[in-house]
């Protein structure tokens, strides 16, 4: 049987192990810390085409279970006013909508229907490096110890030390300017419906706020910040910090999002956003980039986590029906067009949440036509974005995809 390590088990990395593991390939997932930690006030979304993507290898029924259905995004200026709803995008066959979920809840339950599917999970594995030889392909790891397999999938996310390898050049991960802060409050805010999400342009920065069913609200504030922070710097940042500087943000907005900081319990921290430029180099014939680690989205896109698991699955589908290193290449052909597009609609969209008096002005004249316009025409505005389908059984094919020559000690039948 083929082999293959997967590198990092975030998001990207669980899901590729399940894909793999049902195109008949052995599998052994190496993530750089020592045991799962706990994230506070980090919650995502997972769009419809990212359960449809779970659906696909069956593992979408314990995230549901986790996640709070969000079916529409409501927009609101710093003075309350309402200037639109949106849906996420038309529901799966049976009903099931976009959802939010911590990203801890996430990560934990992708690991554990992995490990329930009998695939391996080495943590402590820091990768140092990797090469191909005669043998396969060798990651180096940083306690010193390595590990063979016939292919490896960088699933390592926007730091990724696997994009490094075959990129050696660039391009790094760029700075999104704003920051981050979030956490969850044990109040809902009057007027709030369960389940939508609320988005408000604040006069100097933007919020987020959704109700759960059980009433505690998650919240997010995006505090602009045009310089990178160096390393370690938000850190350093103390409790009474981040509050007496949102308080500085958003004392002056008509909006909830003062006493959901004050409910919330700390300590508050911060941490950075980042996108990717276009990677030039997304394989070679042994080794594969997917998820952050090729592409990352900022999180104003909403898709970073859906297209990661849309990456995973479909690379399990390229590598069922077709030799490597041409599996590779097909993946590429039927990825990087999408995603590169969401990544740019995703950059837009931050652009979209700091803007001067004058591009307040602009955004409040004319957001509202934009949203009724796409209100109007409901999920159809989001079908490129949220209707992405994956038929597991579907065969792939080459397409017109020319076969790469692979090096004399590279297989060319895993599997298929």
């Amino acid at each position: 049987m083929p082999t293959a390590m997967i590198i990092g088990a975030g998001i990207a990395g669980p899901v590729a192990a399940m894909a793999l593991q049902r195109a008949g390939i052995d599998v052994i997932v190496h993530e750089a810390y020592p045991a799962p930690t706990a994230e506070v006030g980090s919650w995502i979304g997972l769009q419809t085409n990212g359960l449809d993507a779970l659906r696909a290898i069956g593992a979408d029924r314990t995230v549901r279970e986790l996640a709070v259905p969000t079916p529409s995004i409501a927009f609101r200026t710093s003075t309350g006013r309402v200037l639109g709803e949106i849906p996420t995008g038309r529901p799966l066959p049976g009903g099931t909508t976009g959802v939010s979920i911590k990203r801890s809840d996430l990560h934990r339950a992708l690991r554990d229907e992995t490990s329930r599917r009998g695939i391996e999970i080495q943590h402590g594995r820091r990768l140092a490096g990797v090469a191909s030889g005669a043998d396969g392909v060798v990651a180096t790891f940083a306690d010193g110890g390595t590990a063979t397999g016939d292919l490896l999938v960088g699933c390592d996310g926007i730091h990724s030390r696997v994009r490094e390898s075959l990129n050696p050049s660039g391009p790094r991960a760029r700075y999104v300017p704003i920051l981050n802060v979030g956490g969850y409050a044990n109040v809902t805010p009057p007027g709030d419906r369960p389940g939508v999400l609320t988005m408000t342009f604040g006069r100097r920065a933007f919020s987020g706020r959704l109700v759960t069913p059980t009433g505690q609200t998650w919240w997010f504030a995006n505090p602009p910040r045009r310089d990178e922070p160096a390393d370690g710097e938000l850190g350093r940042i103390s409790d009474a910090q981040w509050r007496d500087s949102l308080r500085q943000l958003y004392g002056l907005d008509r909006s909830p999002i003062m006493d959901l900081i004050a409910a919330t319990p700390g300590p508050l921290t911060g941490w950075t956003t980042y996108d990717l430029p276009t990677v030039p180099v997304w394989h070679d014939d042994r080794t594969i980039l997917i998820g952050d680690a090729a592409h990352a989205t900022s999180p104003s896109s909403g898709q970073g986590a859906s297209m990661a698991i849309e990456d995973a699955v479909i690379l399990g589908q390229c590598l069922r029906d077709l030799p490597v290193p041409r599996a590779f290449a097909r993946f590429e052909a039927l990825r990087r067009p999408r995603a590169e597009r969401v990544v740019a609609e995703g950059r837009k969209s931050s652009r979209l949440r700091s803007v001067g008096p004058v591009g307040r002005l602009a955004r409040g004249l004319v957001l509202p036509l934009v949203l009724r316009h796409a209100a109007g025409s409901g999920a159809e505005s989001l079908a490129w974005m949220h209707q992405h389908h994956i038929d597991w059984d579907a065969p792939v094919t080459t397409a017109g995809v020319p076969a790469p020559t692979p090096a004399k000690d590279v297989p060319t039948n895993l599997p298929g």
